[in-house]
C-alpha cells in the first residue's frame, strides 16, 4: 500500500534491467487486439469461490502486513493463489516475502480454533506454497520478461489454471510484476494466446504505486482495470475512493464518515488478540489502505464482485477514460448531470447527506468493521462463545445471490425476508434501503423507486417510473422502455460484535401496457 514519506525506506535500485522485452512494454508495441475490454454492462457470472493473487510491497509500512491479517481471515471465502511480495515508489529495493511467511505460519496456528467456527479454511502450508517475490528493483526497468521472477512465474501459472473463474489480481503496491508476467506471455506465446490470458485476469489497482500501471494500461487496452490513475509520489491518493477505508483524519476528505471503528485504541480492543492478531500493527497513516482491493469479493451478499459499478465494501466505479488515458477503464468521476457518477450520497454520522467517492466505502464501515473483529475472536473463541452471520432468506430464497424482479410502472413488489435466521439464535433487525447509483452505467438514470416499511422484514416496493428525473428534468430525454434499480436489505444479528448480512434485489420497471 503507498506510504507517503519515500524517505522511511530509501535505497538505490539493486538492478536497471532493461531489456528488448521491456523496451518493448515502454514503447508503443502491443499485440494486435483480439478481444474487445469487457464493457460497462458485463457481469462476471462465475460461481464458486473468488480466486485472489495478491502483489504487495509489505514491510514498507505497517498497512500492508494489517491487510494481509484481514485477508487470512476471509481465506475460507476467497481462494488465495499468489501472496507476493514486490517493490514501489516507497520500498524500490528490496522485497520482504519473510514477513509474508511469519504472518502465514501464525495464522497455522490459529486455523484449529477457526474450524471450530466456519468450514473451508486453507492450510498454512498450502498458503505457504504460493508466496513469493517479484523483481527487487523499482518499476518497468527491473522486469525482465526472458527470465521473469519466482512472483511472475506464480501469476503466469494461476491465469493458466483450468478455471472457468477470472483471477483478481491485486495491486497493494507496485505493478511490475503484473507487468513482467504479462511482457513474458506476450513475447513466448502467440496473440491469440496472449488474449485469453488478458481475459482472465481482474486487476484492482490501489493507485499507482510505480511506473508500471500506466504502460500496462497502454499496453494491454484489454486488461479488465479497476483504480485512480495517478501520480506514483502518493500526490494524488488522497482523491482515491479506497481512502475511504479510514482516511478521514490523514487526507481531511471523510467528512460525515464515523471514525470510530477506525481508531488505533478501536484496533487495539477489538483486533489485536491472539497469534494472528500480534501481527496487525499500530498505523502510522491510514489503516489498511490495501484492503477494499479485496473487501468486494467477501461472500457477504453484496455480490459486488459481478460488477464494479454495483458498489459494496470495496468501493463503486465507473467505467469511463480518464484524462491521458489511452481507453477507458473502471474509475472515479462521470456526468453529474443526472446525478449519476462514482460518487454515493449518503446520510453521515452527523445525520446529514454527504456525497464523495470515498463515501462509496465508508458508508459500510461499521459493518465491515464488526465482521473483521467478529472473525478475529474466531481465532480465540469456540463456536459457542463467538458471534457469526445471520442468514438472509428472500421469499423462499435463501442464500447470498442477487434476487431479481420485473414489475410495471405504477405497481408494487411486496418482499418478505421474514424467515432469515441466525445460527446463534439472535433477534434480527432489518433495514431495506435504495442504492440509486449502482448498476447504473456512465449517463444513465437508475428507476424511480420509493420504499415503504423499510424497517420491517416484509418491504413495500412501489414502481414510480422506469427512470429517475435528472438535475434538470426539462432537459432530460424521456425515460426508456424499461430501468433498473438496486434494493439493498441489511440485516444484522443481535450479538457482540453485532454482524451484517446483505441481499441485493434489483428491479426491472417496464412501462405500463397502453389500454
Amino acid at each position: 500500500m503507498p506510504s507517503h514519506h519515500e524517505a522511511l525506506r530509501p535505497g538505490p535500485l539493486s538492478r536497471a534491467v532493461l531489456p528488448a522485452f521491456a523496451a518493448c512494454l515502454m514503447a508503443a508495441c502491443a499485440a494486435p487486439a483480439l478481444a474487445a475490454p469487457l464493457p460497462a454492462e458485463h457481469l462476471d457470472t462465475a460461481e464458486g469461490k473468488p480466486r485472489l493473487f495478491v502483489l504487495s510491497d509489505i514491510g514498507n509500512e505497517p498497512d500492508d502486513q494489517m491487510s494481509l491479517v484481514r485477508l487470512l481471515l476471509y481465506s475460507n471465502e476467497i481462494d488465495i493463489e499468489g501472496l507476493v511480495a514486490t517493490t514501489s515508489t516507497f520500498q524500490k529495493s528490496v522485497t520482504h516475502s519473510e514477513t509474508i511467511r511469519a504472518i502465514v505460519a501464525d495464522f497455522g496456528k490459529v486455523r484449529p480454533r477457526l474450524l471450530d467456527n466456519a468450514p473451508g479454511w486453507p492450510t498454512a502450508q498450502a498458503l505457504a506454497e504460493t508466496i513469493a517475490s517479484g523483481p527487487a528493483a523499482y518499476g518497468v526497468a527491473a522486469i525482465d520478461a526472458a527470465s521473469p521472477s519466482e512472483g511472475a512465474r506464480k501469476l503466469i501459472a494461476a491465469a493458466d489454471r483450468a478455471d472457468t473463474r477470472p483471477l483478481w489480481v491485486d495491486l497493494w503496491g507496485g505493478a511490475n510484476t503484473l507487468a513482467e508476467a504479462l511482457a513474458h506471455v506476450r513475447a513466448t506465446r502467440s496473440a491469440e494466446e496472449l488474449a485469453r490470458f488478458v481475459a482472465r485476469l481482474r486487476v484492482y489497482a490501489i493507485s499507482d504505486q510505480d511506473d508500471a500501471g500506466p504502460s500496462i494500461r497502454r499496453e494491454f487496452p484489454d486488461l479488465f482495470w479497476i483504480g485512480s490513475p495517478s501520480t506514483p509520489d502518493s500526490g494524488d491518493f488522497a482523491k482515491a475512493t479506497w481512502t475511504g477505508i479510514s482516511g478521514d483524519k490523514y487526507y481531511l476528505n471523510g467528512e460525515g464518515a464515523d471514525f470510530t471503528t477506525v481508531t488505533n485504541e478501536w484496533l487495539g480492543a477489538h483486533i489485536r488478540k491472539g497469534p494472528l492478531g500480534a501481527h496487525y500493527p499500530r498505523y502510522w497513516f491510514i489503516m489498511e489502505g490495501d484492503t477494499p482491493a479485496f473487501l468486494g469479493l467477501i461472500d457477504n451478499g453484496l455480490e459486488a464482485r459481478r460488477s464494479p459499478s454495483w458498489g459494496g465494501w470495496g468501493g463503486r466505479y465507473v467505467m469511463r477514460q480518464p484524462y491521458g488515458e489511452s481507453r477507458p477503464l473502471w474509475t472515479q468521476g462521470g456526468d453529474m448531470f443526472y446525478r449519476i457518477a462514482s460518487q454515493d450520497t449518503v446520510e453521515g454520522a452527523d445525520g446529514r447527506p454527504h456525497t464523495s467517492d470515498q463515501a462509496t466505502i465508508w458508508r459500510w464501515r461499521t459493518a465491515f468493521q464488526n465482521d473483521f473483529a467478529a472473525r478475529m475472536d474466531w481465532t480465540v473463541k469456540p463456536f459457542a462463545q463467538a458471534n457469526h452471520a445471520p442468514r438472509i432468506a428472500i421469499e423462499g430464497s435463501a442464500g447470498t445471490g442477487v434476487v431479481e424482479r420485473t414489475v410495471r410502472k405504477g405497481e408494487v413488489l411486496h418482499l418478505d425476508a421474514g424467515a432469515s435466521t441466525d445460527p446463534d439464535g439472535q433477534k434480527l433487525t432489518y433495514r431495506w434501503f435504495l442504492y440509486n447509483e449502482a448498476g447504473v452505467k456512465n449517463g444513465e438514470r437508475p428507476a424511480d423507486l420509493t420504499l415503504s416499511q423499510a424497517s420491517d422484514a416484509k418491504v413495500a416496493i412501489t414502481a414510480r417510473d422506469t427512470c429517475t428525473a435528472g438535475w434538470l428534468p426539462d432537459l432530460a430525454p424521456p425515460c426508456p422502455a424499461s430501468g433498473k434499480a438496486h434494493v439493498i436489505l441489511a440485516v444484522t444479528d443481535g450479538g457482540s460484535p453485532a454482524i451484517t448480512r446483505y441481499r441485493r434485489v434489483i428491479v426491472t420497471v417496464t412501462q405500463a401496457k397502453r389500454r
